[in-house]
């Protein structure tokens, strides 16, 4: 029996693996090339610190991935509530365990390896919004006794990502679930009226000083960098220069001066793009971009193609966040928005924002391999 079952098994594995979207790897693989490369530059030719770890990293995440991918949707579904009450238990312990690492108190120890639970609550948060609305009818998602769960599931990691504090992330998770609401079916009406109260909480925060100094000093740096170019509108200051300096086509690999005279801080991650921009110019840049454009518009193309809302669901809030960390980021070093610490996804050095990018499109990846399942009932999940 067991030499009759094995074979069909192999089979259906092999099927899958032959469905994978390879052009959606290629295309990770190519942004997480010029990460490497970039951090290569920033090491001043060298393969240590960052270099050869990111590149070790991508390959085991890329594993992740497709494992991930490989695993049926409606198994992701059933276990959407437990990740995102799982996420959301390890913000809770934050405060009380977490490790304090540059002021700040994010990371939680396990097993000897550091990991943020803001990042793992960005998939919870994907996948149990996604879930949510799966069981919903329209007519239901803008009723307002429905809209309470899922304000709760947005609101409570936003303050409590906030009060770490990391005003960056927080801003990026309530963006997130802010839109998928709105691509939920959520009318514009009761949108407007959300966004309004988004910008009255944050004038709030900044009227009852909720935000610390710095986080004040960064948004009236972004207004004004001028008002302080020796010391909060440095760095600002100083990225603008090494993206202008780098012209039409760059000044060449390992020939940036602002990264290679250390004129700009935390080169590795925040301020990567500004590296690589001014080592490769506009050229250069706006071909990483149209890479980043490239995956987001693979990720909405899957999204389209999938029967199940909740795959279809989880897809685009996977690609959201994706597009906002690279609008984030890249509006941060051009001064097009406050400096706020978001990395760019799969450039940038850091182990746990590159399994939470790439654990995210597993899940795109499943959605895609499983585009043919009919939608999911409740009856079927486990």
């Amino acid at each position: 029996m067991a030499s009759l079952i094995l074979p069909g098994r192999h089979r259906g594995f092999r099927e899958k693996f032959t469905r994978l979207h390879w052009p959606l790897i290629v295309l990770l693989t190519m942004i997480a090339g010029a990460g490497v490369i970039t951090l290569y530059s920033v090491a001043e030719g060298s393969w240590q610190p960052w270099a050869m770890r990111h590149a070790l990293r991508y390959v085991v995440a890329l594993g992740i991935l497709i494992a991930i991918g490989l695993v049926p949707v409606r198994y992701w579904m059933s276990l959407a509530y437990p990740i995102y009450f799982v996420a959301l238990i390890a913000l809770l312990l934050t405060p009380f365990i977490g490790e304090i690492n540059m002021g700040a108190r994010r990371w939680i120890e396990f097993a000897g390896v550091q990991f943020q639970p803001s990042e793992a609550m960005k998939i919870g948060l994907v996948l149990g919004l996604a879930r949510y609305y799966h069981g919903l009818r329209a007519e239901q998602v803008s009723h307002i006794l429905y809209l309470i769960p899922p304000a709760l599931m947005i609101g409570a990691p936003v303050g409590l990502v906030f009060i770490q504090p990391d005003l960056g992330t927080s801003l990026l998770l309530a963006a997130t679930g802010l839109l998928m609401v709105f691509v939920a079916g959520l009318s514009w009406r009761l949108g407007m009226i959300g966004v309004f109260g988004a910008v009255a909480a944050g004038y709030g925060a900044y009227r009852f000083e909720l935000l610390k100094p710095y986080q004040v000093d960064r948004i009236l740096t972004f207004l004004d960098p001028e008002r302080d170019p020796l010391g909060q509108g440095y760095h600002l200051l100083q990225s603008k220069i090494a993206l202008g300096s780098g012209g039409l086509d760059g000044k060449g690999f390992m020939e940036g001066t602002q990264s290679q005279l250390k004129f700009l801080p935390e080169m590795q991650t925040d301020f990567i793009f500004t590296i690589f921009g001014e080592e490769f110019g506009f050229v250069g840049a706006i071909v990483l971009l149209m890479l980043y454009f490239a995956v987001i518009l693979t990720g909405l193309s899957i999204a389209m193609a999938s029967k199940s809302h909740f795959s279809r669901m989880t897809v685009i809030g996977v690609v959201v966040t994706f597009s906002l960390y690279v609008l984030i980021n890249t509006g941060m070093v051009m001064g097009l928005a406050p400096v706020v610490g978001v990395p760019l996804p799969l450039v940038s050095y850091g182990g746990t924002v590159m399994l939470t990018i790439m654990a995210g499109f597993g899940f795109v990846m499943s959605a895609h391999i499983h585009k043919d399942q009919d939608a999911i009932r409740t009856s079927e999940l486990l």
